[in-house]
């Protein structure tokens, strides 16, 4: 076999550019452009759940230390974090950190939902425009009498553009759309553990001071 055979930019340019094309109308500019952000971040670290807790211990510590009316907000370079934990300091609620947290968690669920479901629909049009070259490269055929190879070309190109839809859909477009989700759900996990730490150590330091030592009990036999 001829590997430069299975080669022919004409075919390619059908499949690809008929899938961008179609997946930009289907989907539109918000939702492409969306799954253009999340297939540039693969090629990222992504979150640093490690660096990320080892720059909020510091803050924990200081708010366990002084408390929280004493604690300045720090900067940790993620702003969901960076905001929570300035709602948590500025109303002094542990409520308020978990509902920042929360709102970030909606917005990053929803826009992997986005990129992931827009690389889907490309999945599902590329086939569909392999057939289509397939169907155009056949209509390409002489009406009267076969000329020389013009039989062998568009049977070819035919083919070609049917294993390129089916390539472009199966071994890239849709495993893309899997690994964005595999890599938000992982990063979400990542972000729930430490905000489950940070209220593990916050629930005592921003506890009323009666719920923080309750007065011993005395026994009954005691009073008598």
């Amino acid at each position: 076999m001829n590997p430069a055979s299975l080669f022919d930019p004409a075919s390619a340019a059908i499949v690809v550019v008929g899938t961008v094309l179609a997946t930009f109308l289907r989907c539109g500019a918000g939702n492409c452009a969306q799954a253009v952000r999340a297939l540039g971040q693969l090629g990222s670290s992504g979150f640093d759940a490690d660096g990320t807790r080892a720059e909020m211990a510091s803050q924990v510590r200081e708010i366990e230390r002084g408390g929280v009316l004493r604690a300045e907000p720090r900067r940790f370079g993620d702003a969901a974090f960076d905001e929570a934990a300035g709602a948590l300091i500025g109303s002094r609620s542990l409520k308020a950190l978990l509902a920042t947290h929360e709102a970030h968690r909606a917005l990053r669920t929803d826009a992997a939902r986005r990129a992931a479901s827009t690389l889907a629909q490309a999945s599902e049009l590329a086939p569909v425009f392999g057939l289509a070259g397939t169907l155009l490269s056949l209509s390409q055929l002489p009406v009267e009498g076969l000329a020389r190879g013009a039989f062998s070309s568009a049977i070819s190109m035919a083919v070609l553009t049917t294993l390129y839809g089916l390539l472009l859909a199966n071994l890239v477009l849709a495993p893309l759309a899997r690994i964005v989700e595999r890599r938000a759900a992982i990063e979400e996990a990542e972000r729930q553990r430490i905000v489950d730490w940070l209220a593990g150590h916050l629930e005592r330091s921003l506890s009323p001071p009666a719920q923080r030592q309750r007065p011993r009990a005395v026994p009954l036999e005691d009073v008598a």
